[in-house]
């Protein structure tokens, strides 16, 4: 953001259109984190699924494989 359109918020709406604008970017900051720890966890859930399909024989999945 400029430095004019800074003033121009403002100047024309008060100091609190600035902190929607803050409170919503921090929401999507906190949206992103939360976003990268639900894929990390994702990938791991599937590596430990995977390693224990390979582990265990075939016969104890039953109908499951």
């Amino acid at each position: 953001m400029t430095g004019d359109l800074i003033l121009k918020l403002v100047s024309e709406h008060g100091p609190w259109a600035m902190l929607v604008f803050y409170l919503l970017y921090r929401e999507s900051q906190k949206d992103a984190a939360t976003r990268e720890v639900l894929n990390k966890n994702t990938a791991i859930l599937i590596e430990m699924t995977t390693m224990l399909r390979d582990r265990i024989p075939a016969s104890n999945f039953g109908s499951f494989r």
